[in-house]
């Protein structure tokens, strides 16, 4: 007798009913989910991961059911292996045909438009959903997520956590997969195991009647527990019995006696079909078979009547993917290769996309294959904006077939070096294009192949090797358009480099290049290098010259340009300017960067906070951490105004690993500066002048721009530590950098500041604060009252009053907690104001209504009102990407997982805020 198996199931409970037998403990825990969100606890994932025929879709079916019966709208759709280049298909098979479809023809038509966006349109997709479940639970199962197509795989990975506070059900079916779904608190992981013999005994009785002889019973061994292959066992059983000589793995595969009883014609028509994949059309088989749609009637009905095929009138499908790898598997490799390869001619030749041929090119193509290499390089310029690694993956595959000394290699490697650039893969991208031109190209072909790796190397932060390559290339181009681009390329690399005049004159040689070849990329390519230079150097209306050309010419560079005019001082129209931006912009992460560094400089820090923590979400959403250090260094420098050096702390952790990771210039200018200000707030004050004085030697200080709003905190810094040398070279760069910017207040404010401390001069300290009171920045006008204050108040002057006070009122309104409590440590003049005392700002609470921000409270009134995402960012003026920052955090503060029970918190809080006349 065979050992029993009992693991991870509840033996004990009541089995369930035929094509559910020993799925009771997780049909309870599913019903459990399906019960939760209906009640309005938030949205929830369960994931249910097996091997084939374990019954992972027998379960995701009865879910379906029992959501339907408690009302949701319900989606429920299949990812087929071989659609992989269709973007979102996986998840468009479901939103478009339920009863009623979750999204209409028009909405997905709408996010199709925009398919090259991926965050907007994830943003969008989760919009309607949020709308569509605002009064009925969602249910939007997909079943085989493991064959997804990349964009619908990235809209799970994103889409469950935006949409936590909805009644949404997110039911996904794979094999074992690593894929993040859903990670978080509300996702259930549900792996099945093979059934127990009670289970597979139960199962028999359905199948067979009456009690189980023992020969079935050690027959149902070879199963191995999987339901599927002892139904298939049972239904040869039942048709032909248990006793013969046949060996156990004939009823393993039952499915082979059914093929065995088919007509020949039936059989290659379903070995065909096996070939384009468990669902496909029968025109395409019949494409394949040669023979007309009409004349395979009989194929199709004796495949039916053998339970192998279902008809679901649009497509014809395999009953189970198993039968038809049952089926797939009788092929011999060559014979599948020759069908793939002729499947992929036939699919081109009746007019269907490369989305639908290259699968099977994947499958058969051989090097040489002309057709294979066109389809395969018109698929990756397809897909790249969506699916940049499937795109590389395909230019790769592209190339792989190319013969090595063909002419079109060089063509064919140009677009896989893009590809792989595009994807983020820089060191395979630049090893590519290495082993291209180690073939000697011609002259123009290596200058035409150096400028593709031009991008690659700048993002490999390989400066020095861009301009030692672009050089080399100069001397060989010909193409007036390669040199321009070439030329724009050097200007970029040199903006990095000292000579920053060279630098400028360079971009203006590869713009009037650009102009005159009349190349769109290469005028980017030089009014981006132009824009850099100037901001290096310090020449902000320069800047905003060039990065506003660029805008102008592609609003992908908006966010550039707002960074620009906030170096200006210019706030105002850098509020239009990110109106501006629509609502589909190219580049979101950096746009709620730029909206970040306005709100740092406005000093609504709270806000500013939020801003960075979306715009580094939205970069991990799309796994380029470009801004990654910037974003961390903010933050940690927002942390240390508020008081709190262990998320300071934390934040210079992660700044570490990055930079390890990519050490490029300005990255380690602005880690130094950010260990300097950690090891000043400990204490340590000369090893943070070391740190200062590192950052000044490598290059000066206010060559990143980061670092310029910083400057009269670096002198602090150098004087603390007992460095004056260095503390005059900073303020002497100040002073430069005001000479440059006249008509920039904070500059010229910054400027008069620096050089009061180091000479501690009252006169000039007075200056600033008149300066910086015209400008638009609270915070560096609150330093400067500060140092006033202090420096009157050493001298006796009673006006120190107005300007302490003034500088703790600033920073207590920021929730600068640290600097409030800083000025109002002074001596008691620091604490009156016309006779009266100021309170002390009280530290916020980590947990509960009074932890939240002003900007949350606003967002969870909005929300609690009946306001979707969208709607509260277009009330408060701000991104839907930051109402779902804040809504993460409100959720969070206040422990609850869904919108109606912040509706009841929201409620109680306003009542008794009208009970106590608060």
């Amino acid at each position: 007798m065979r050992a029993a198996r009992t693991e991870g199931h509840g033996v004990a409970a009541g089995l369930s009913r035929p094509g559910l037998r020993g799925r009771e403990a997780e049909l309870a825990r599913l019903r459990a989910l399906v019960e939760a969100v209906r009640d309005g606890e938030g949205g929830a994932v369960a994931l249910l991961l097996g091997e084939p025929g374990i019954g992972k879709t027998a379960l995701l079916r009865e879910t379906v059911s029992l959501a339907r019966a408690h009302g949701f709208v319900v989606s429920h759709g299949r990812a087929e292996e071989l659609h992989e280049l269709a973007p979102l298909a996986s998840l468009a098979s479901g939103l478009l045909h339920g009863d009623p479809p979750l999204l209409s023809g028009a909405d997905f038509a709408d996010l199709a438009g925009h398919h090259d966006q991926r965050i907007w349109l994830v943003e969008r997709l989760a919009q309607l959903i949020e709308e569509r479940s605002a009064g009925t639970p969602v249910l939007i199962a997909v079943d085989d997520v493991q064959w997804a197509d990349p964009l619908s795989r990235f809209a799970l990975s994103v889409m469950p956590a935006r949409l936590s506070g909805s009644p949404v059900l997110w039911l996904l079916t794979g094999r074992e997969d690593p894929e993040p779904y859903g990670q978080g608190q509300r996702t259930t992981t549900l792996p099945l195991r093979p059934l127990p013999d009670a289970a597979l005994t139960e199962l028999a009785r359905d199948v067979l009647g009456g009690d189980v002889p023992e020969r079935v019973a050690e027959l149902l061994d070879g199963a191995g527990g999987n339901p599927f292959l002892a139904t298939e066992m049972l239904a040869g059983i039942e048709a032909s019995g248990a006793d013969g000589t046949e060996p156990p793995e004939r009823l393993v595969l039952g499915v082979r006696d059914r093929l065995a009883d088919l007509r020949p014609d039936t059989l290659h028509f379903l070995r065909i079909g096996s070939v384009l994949g468990r669902a496909f059309s029968l025109a395409d088989a019949a494409a394949l078979c040669g023979r007309p749609a009409s004349g395979l009637s009989a194929e199709v009905d004796e495949s039916i009547a053998a339970a192998l095929l279902h008809d679901d009138g649009e497509r014809l499908l395999f009953r189970h993917d198993l039968l038809r790898q049952a089926v797939y598997a009788d092929l011999a490799p060559s014979v599948r290769r020759a069908l793939h390869r002729e499947a992929a001619s036939r699919l081109v030749a009746a007019g269907r996309s490369s989305a639908d041929a290259v699968p099977h090119l994947l499958k058969s193509a051989e090097p040489g294959d002309q057709e294979a290499i066109g389809l395969l390089d018109t698929a990756a310029t397809d897909v790249i904006s969506v699916m940049p690694d499937l795109a590389a993956d395909l230019a790769v595959r592209a190339l792989e077939l190319v013969p090595p000394r063909a002419p079109m290699a060089y063509d064919v490697g140009e677009r896989a070096i893009i590809a792989l650039t595009r994807a983020g893969r820089y060191t395979q991208a630049r090893d590519t294009g290495d082993a291209l031109l180690a073939r000697q190209p011609p002259l123009d072909v290596f200058a035409r192949l150096q400028s593709v790796l031009g991008d690659t190397l700048w993002h490999l932060d390989d400066v020095h090797e861009l301009t030692r390559r672009s050089t080399a290339a100069l001397a060989a181009v010909t193409d007036p358009a390669i040199r321009a681009r070439l030329t724009a390329r050097q200007a970029l690399a040199r903006s990095r480099g000292r000579d920053l005049a060279a630098a400028r004159e360079t971009g203006e040689r590869a713009l009037a290049e650009a102009e005159r070849a009349g190349d769109r990329e290469a005028r980017v390519l030089a009014l981006w290098g132009l824009g850099e230079i100037a901001l290096n150097a310090g020449d902000c209306a320069a800047a905003v010259e060039h990065h506003t050309a660029l805008s102008v010419f592609d609003t992908a560079f908006l966010p550039e340009e707002a960074v620009a005019r906030i170096h200006m001082d210019d706030f105002d129209t850098v509020r239009r300017t990110l109106r501006t931006a629509g609502d589909a912009p190219l580049r979101p992460a950096m746009l709620i960067w730029a909206q970040g560094t306005l709100n740092m400089a406005l000093g609504r820090l709270d806000d500013a906070d939020a801003d960075l923590v979306t715009a580094e979400r939205l970069e991990a959403d799309l796994h380029v951490p470009g801004n990654l250090v910037n974003i961390r260094v903010n933050r940690g420098l927002l942390a240390l105004l508020r008081g709190d050096r262990e998320a300071a702390r934390d934040h210079l952790a992660v700044v570490r690993a990055t930079v390890a990771d990519r050490p490029n210039t300005g990255n380690r200018a602005t880690h130094r500066y950010f260990e300097a200000v950690v090891a000043d707030a400990d204490g340590d004050h000369a090893t943070a002048a070391d740190l200062v004085r590192s950052a000044q030697r490598d290059h000066p200080f206010l060559r990143w721009r980061l670092l310029r709003p910083h400057v009269v905190q670096a002198v602090g810094i150098a004087l603390r530590g007992g460095d004056r040398n260095l503390a005059e070279a900073l303020a002497a760069q100040a002073a430069e950098h005001a000479t440059r910017n006249p008509s920039v207040p904070t500059a010229q404010g910054t400027a008069a500041h620096a050089a009061g401390l180091v000479n501690a001069d009252r006169a000039l300290l007075e200056r600033s604060v008149r300066i910086l009171l015209t400008g638009p920045r609270p915070l560096p006008l609150a330093a400067a009252s500060a140092d006033l204050g202090r420096a009157l108040r050493a001298a006796g002057d009673p006006a120190a009053t107005a300007a302490l006070t003034r500088a703790h009122d600033i920073y207590a309104q920021a929730g600068a907690d640290a600097e409030a409590d800083r000025v109002r440590a002074d001596p008691e003049p620091a604490a009156r104001r016309s006779g009266r005392r100021t309170r002390s700002p009280r530290p916020r609470p980590d947990q509960g209504w009074d932890a939240l921000t002003a900007s949350e409270r606003k967002v969870a009134r909005l929300i609690a009102a009946g306001h979707t995402n969208r709607s509260a960012a277009e009330t408060l003026v701000v991104s839907p990407h930051t109402v779902n920052t804040h809504l993460a955090s409100i959720f969070r503060k206040l422990s609850v997982r869904s919108r109606v029970h912040l509706a009841r918190i929201v409620l109680a809080e306003d009542d008794a805020g009208t009970a106590t006349g608060g």
